[in-house]
């Protein structure tokens, strides 16, 4: 399902004309990238796509999802593939999708632009929904700056984030899914996922270029969050509405 088609004619150079070595060489890789000429004929707005797919294909992360949550959407294909598994319309929205970069809409697809880390996003995010989602996905990394380190530590921050939000979102049985950076995941990270998770796994499908960094975190299987944190909570509100009285 993920390799990719024979399409049109690969090895295609660019006219060097006014563009850039660099910027050339980045035209020539991208036209010929089976998997974006496979995202043109399949109707997919990004070969990201095919990673998600990929991913799928292994660890079927996408069979009975009911609701999903798309962080760092934009372009939108991932959003696109959850909307059609979820069988999400306009009428009755099973996908919300956030990005602080403009999105055109989507049939199924409830779409904030808003910074994730914006602290108004999680709770619109939950509205947006509709309920609670039993996939979280997350597709973000932080603009690089070209120091590895740097670009690293940054988009690590951006998993952290996303982690903590799907423990606090998702039903039980859901699964987490991010993309990281090579260099290693934090130990506090993979420990608060491997004690809330039944299983944590790093993946690097075949659809992510060779030369890219990037590789995904996933989490499966939910363990729910505890009743005694859940009757706490009820506990909170009930006394805040009493001092309220």
């Amino acid at each position: 399902m993920t390799k990719p088609p024979i399409g049109r004619k690969l090895g295609q150079k660019v006219k060097k004309g006014k563009l850039k070595a660099s910027s050339r060489r980045w035209l020539e890789r991208h036209i010929n990238d089976p998997y974006v000429q496979r995202a043109k004929l399949e109707g997919y707005r990004a070969r990201a796509a095919f990673k998600l797919l990929e991913i799928d294909e292994k660890h079927h992360i996408l069979k009975g999802a009911r609701r999903i949550i798309d962080l760092g959407a934009a372009p939108g294909s991932w959003s696109q593939i959850a909307a059609k598994v979820t069988n999400s319309t306009d009428e009755d929205v099973r996908v919300a999708a956030i990005d602080f970069l403009e999105m055109a809409p989507l049939p199924g697809v409830k779409i904030l632009q808003l910074d994730f880390l914006d602290p108004a996003a999680p709770e619109k995010l939950m509205e947006a929904i509709g309920g609670t989602p039993d996939l979280v996905i997350s597709d973000m990394a932080a603009p690089t700056t070209g120091h590895q380190k740097t670009d690293h530590l940054r988009t690590m921050h951006l998993c952290e984030v996303a982690a903590h939000f799907a423990v606090e979102v998702l039903a039980e049985g859901g699964h987490f899914l991010a993309k990281t950076f090579q260099g290693g995941t934090e130990k506090e990270l993979l420990n608060m996922l491997k004690q809330n998770f039944r299983q944590v796994v790093h993946i690097k499908p075949g659809s992510s270029r060779a030369e890219s960094v990037e590789m995904f975190l996933l989490a499966k299987g939910f363990k729910g969050r505890p009743a005694a944190a859940a009757g706490e909570a009820e506990t909170d509100n009930d006394e805040a509405g009493a001092e309220a009285e």
